[in-house]
């Protein structure tokens, strides 16, 4: 993981391999010419005031994502200065977006793989925008090759074309010795430590990630944070009636797991519930997925990744919430003993539900895990899941579709999500649609109508959530793991998606600005 720390020091003085600015486009003026963004003042300066010009000459337009690289000024002790674009320029008397800012160091520290230590000297008028930029930095320096050649996990590893990901990062402008600052970087670095820890998950192959391995990551980490953990293994589902975990994971020779992870404060007022969708591996079962549409099955626990990172976050950073987090795993695969089209199961609710598609079975694991939930009665239940491909279709890859049986609720998560730089949209959970779910032979069916597919997930999630009880669904189907690029902060591969909104619900939760 890469070194965080911040520093008062000039950047003409600072030994490292590099020295970060920012430039924006010079909207607010309306020129259009490139700016210089606050923080470079010191290598503008050395540039007798014309960088903006030198950087114009080479290409750079403050268009954000990209890099323009030139010597640094004579005298400076970094060799290197890396202009990275911020978007537009903020209106006058504005600071810079916080997820500019964390889009822009996640760019740098990528472009800087292979750098032992570099300083960035981008725009921090106060501690939230240490904490973005530190964010940025961390998330953006992240690269997975545990299964290449001399490789290893997760942030220390070799990256970009066997480089190792940035060493260490020193943020110029902030205040080491400020309350704020040092908390402000604390925070950033606990949740992007532990974002990494879920893309890592993510990214490793299932013959390595079963249900079982799982389990034991998840039981390591717990003892680690002081988090209270229990683990139902097979026999205890069974015994349990857990008919929904079990008969998607009845298929494949590796057994399924109920995690439960409990962190609770002493100063706690509200409980949280956070249930995550954890099917190792995806092959649709008897309802084969096509040829085409397994390749990234594995990232099909990334809803359970993504409360566990969430909960051991809340933990580090002592957060006044109780949080339970719960992780349903299975592996849905296709033999003899798999679940068929047309079998009826048992839910740890009692409910028996048809099962029309074996390969939805997501929402077939989340609801034993949210009758669970129920059984403890938290102040909401929060449930996060790749679940439907509708969801993808609705708003494409890169944000996630929030559903709740409170219309207050799920606002406040929208705007938690944004605010940390996830995007996401409200959905609705029409009722007209639940009527597509009735079986004549069961309580419901896992299917209704083709058209408004996640909407209709949704719909069968709410039937287990417990009477009274505040619940919203994440459907991160889209900007879970990303096929293209990397941009920004986020790496090609497992993205980590809805961990900080996560936190910060939790948070807000903590400070009782939620209901």
């Amino acid at each position: 993981m890469t070194a965080l720390t911040l520093s008062t020091a000039a950047a003409p003085g600072l030994r490292a391999d590099a020295i970060v600015i920012g430039v924006a486009k010079g909207t607010a003026s309306g020129s259009g010419d490139l700016v210089v963004a606050p923080g470079a003042e010191a290598v503008d300066k050395a540039y007798e005031g014309r960088l903006a010009g030198v950087l114009e000459t080479l290409g750079a337009s403050g268009a954000e994502g990209e890099v323009t690289k030139l010597p640094a000024p004579s005298g400076f002790k970094a060799p290197l200065v890396v202009a990275v674009g911020l978007g537009p320029e903020p209106e006058k008397g504005a600071g810079y977006d916080p997820e500019a800012l964390r889009r822009a160091a996640g760019v740098a520290a990528r472009a800087l793989a292979g750098s032992k230590k570099a300083a960035f000297a981008l725009p921090l008028a106060d501690a939230g925008d240490a904490a973005a930029t530190g964010e940025g930095v961390l998330l953006g320096a992240y690269s997975f090759d545990a299964y290449k050649e001399n490789g290893s996990s997760g942030s220390d590893t070799k990256g970009k074309n066997g480089k190792a990901p940035l060493a260490e990062a020193v943020l110029l402008g902030g205040k080491p010795r400020d309350a704020a600052h040092k908390a402000a970087i604390a925070r950033a670095t606990a949740v992007s430590e532990e974002l990494n820890r879920a893309r890592d998950l993510i990214n490793t192959p299932p013959n390595d990630l079963d249900p079982e391995a799982f389990a034991a990551i998840a039981h390591a980490a717990a003892k680690e944070h002081g988090i209270k953990v229990q683990v139902l293994d097979e026999k205890a589902l069974v015994k349990g009636g857990y008919g929904g975990i079990l008969g998607v994971g009845g298929g494949s020779a590796a057994t399924p797991r109920l995690v439960k992870l409990s962190y609770t404060s002493s100063k706690a007022k509200k409980h949280l519930a956070f249930v995550g969708k954890g099917i190792t591996y995806d092959s649709g079962g008897i309802s084969l997925k096509p040829a085409g549409h397994n390749e990234t099955m594995k990232c099909d626990m990334s809803g359970a990744a993504a409360v566990f990172a969430a909960v051991v976050a809340a933990a580090r950073l002592k957060l006044q919430v109780n949080v339970t987090a719960w992780l349903a795993l299975a592996e849905n695969m296709p033999s003899g003993s798999a679940v068929r089209p047309g079998d009826v199961l048992r839910m740890y609710s009692g409910k028996t539900v048809e099962v029309l598609n074996t390969d939805a079975e997501g929402r077939l694991v989340l609801a034993d895990a949210l009758w669970a939930a129920s059984a403890e009665k938290p102040d909401a239940i929060i449930d996060v899941a790749t679940l439907t491909g509708a969801m993808v279709l609705a708003l494409g890859s890169r944000t996630f579709g929030v559903m709740a049986n409170d219309d207050a609720f799920r606002t406040a998560l929208h705007e938690a999500a944004e605010e940390v730089g996830e995007p996401a949209w409200p959905m609705p959970l029409p009722e007209h649609l639940r009527k597509g779910m009735d079986s004549p032979v069961a309580d419901i069916a896992n299917m209704g109508e083709r058209m408004g597919g996640g909407l209709v997930a949704g719909l069968f999630l709410k039937e287990f959530v417990g009477e009274g009880i505040t619940w919203a669904h994440l459907d991160i189907a889209g900007p879970a793991f990303n096929e293209g690029g990397p941009f920004g902060y986020t790496p090609k591969g497992g993205t980590g998606s809805a961990v900080r909104t996560l936190v910060r619900l939790a948070e807000l939760t903590a400070a009782g600005d939620l209901g």
